[in-house]
């Protein structure tokens, strides 16, 4: 399957024309099969630079949401108004209630709009926690096990229980990626690898039956990472010979600074306007 992934919602900005950034992330992914778009950035871009990007938002087939986060669900409403009735997947966890705490700053960060609306706009949701299979070569991972220890949640982030209760931190179990089996070998998107990469990497191969990886994009939350966590994961990007790695959003700017230093031409940076054609 031959594919073509373009970044239209990200931090930063690749193209000089008529787009903006935003902190968030999302993916418009065509096939010959059909269009996908993987999560919607937190809304104020969402529509704009997909007309610039010529990217048409009423041709998707399905859209995915990694995780209830506010930065990949925010667009929703408006890529509904766009699209009308279409299937959304994503984790049964993904309207959880979620707060980030830092200091004396409290901020709300879950999805910004309850199921109904987003239903009444067209929103056909279909979660679970099991891998699913969205298109031809086309998946969502589902729930990731979290098998490294030193891959760990970011302690700020709490979950609010359904009795009002709070878990801290949140466990996020909902964070999902896309997997695409493509002409070149396995593509994997990540939303923010809340799972961890490595353990997204290494569920990617052990669950669709593949040795390598083509290319990994998206946001790799190495940001957050300590030094023994960002040289593992260089070491796995190794093993799976990983042939392109275009990081985005939670990765920072000083880890993706150390990546494209280690990893030379094989490194390019996931913003707004970023294509990976396989």
């Amino acid at each position: 399957m031959k594919a073509r992934f373009t970044i239209l919602c990200e931090n930063s900005v690749g193209v000089p024309f008529d787009v903006i950034g935003e902190h968030g992330f999302a993916c418009f992914v065509e096939t010959p099969e059909g269009n996908y778009l993987f999560d919607t950035g937190q809304g104020y871009g969402i529509v704009q630079n997909s007309m610039a990007l010529d990217k048409d938002l009423r041709s998707v087939a399905a859209i995915m949401i990694s995780h209830g986060h506010y930065d990949h669900t925010g667009g929703l409403p408006a890529v509904l108004k766009q699209k009308g009735p279409v299937d959304v997947f994503g984790h049964k966890d993904m309207f959880a209630r979620r707060i980030w705490t830092k200091d004396e700053t409290v901020r709300d960060i879950g999805i910004p709009f309850r199921r109904p609306y987003l239903e009444s706009l067209g929103a056909r949701f279909r979660l679970g926690t099991e891998m699913v299979q969205v298109g031809p070569g086309i998946y969502l991972t589902g729930e990731v096990p979290r098998k490294s220890a030193f891959e760990k949640g970011d302690a700020n982030m709490t979950l609010i229980a359904e009795d009002g209760k709070q878990i801290q931190p949140d466990p996020l179990r909902d964070d999902l990626s896309l997997l695409a089996d493509t002409d070149k070998g396995l593509v994997v998107v990540l939303g923010c690898a809340h799972a961890g990469m490595i353990n997204i990497l290494d569920y990617a191969i052990e669950r669709l039956g593949k040795d390598r990886i083509f290319a990994v994009i998206g946001g790799t939350h190495l940001g957050f990472a300590d030094s023994r966590q960002f040289e593992k994961t260089l070491e796995v990007i190794e093993r799976y010979r990983i042939e392109r790695v275009g990081v985005s959003h939670c990765t920072g700017l000083e880890k993706a600074s150390r990546l494209h230093a280690k990893l030379g031409e094989r490194f390019f940076f996931g913003s707004v306007g970023a294509v990976l054609e396989v």
